[in-house]
């Protein structure tokens, strides 16, 4: 019997990839068993097979402390084109992960979050900056709105 992960899809361009995207993968693992990675290729923004094989090979060595010798990796790191929903769907995640910066940078995830749940019946997961709101998923944080809690106070 194979074993089901409960996996969370981070996709992005990440050019580069920083230390905030480290920590929300880090973040990631308290919640989810497995993080996917993904770089996405950017139409609007051509990059050489040399510069994304480079970009990988960047993201895993520092995912790298993530995942322990002799065990199945808890973070992969991999590259896709095409819809983010489709490829959600071909890698079996459970849910998208997002990370939040700012107010406008939540309105923003908010309304992708909300097709995405349209598209793939999917919840998608918001890692902020502080610790104790360190994940909020895109229903709950609706929820709080809807019931008048101004959510704006724990994004920082």
């Amino acid at each position: 019997m194979t074993r089901r992960y409960k996996t969370a899809l981070f996709a992005g361009s990440f050019d580069p990839f920083t230390a905030g995207h480290l920590r929300i993968v880090e973040r990631a693992l308290t919640v989810f068993d497995r993080v996917i990675v993904a770089v996405g290729r950017n139409i609007r923004k051509p990059c050489p097979e040399a510069d994304m094989n480079e970009r990988l090979k960047s993201i895993e060595r520092a995912v790298s402390s993530l995942n322990f010798p002799g065990e199945e990796p808890r973070v992969t790191v991999t590259l896709y084109s095409g819809l983010t929903a489709t490829f959600a769907r071909e890698t079996g995640a459970d849910a998208l992960l997002r990370g939040v910066r700012s107010v406008t940078d939540f309105e923003y995830e908010r309304n992708l979050a909300d097709v995405n749940l349209k598209l793939l019946g999917m919840d998608t997961y918001f890692l902020l900056a502080e610790p104790e709101y360190s994940f909020i998923s895109s229903s709950v944080a609706r929820e709080l709105m809807a019931n008048g809690h101004d959510i704006s106070g724990i994004i920082p």
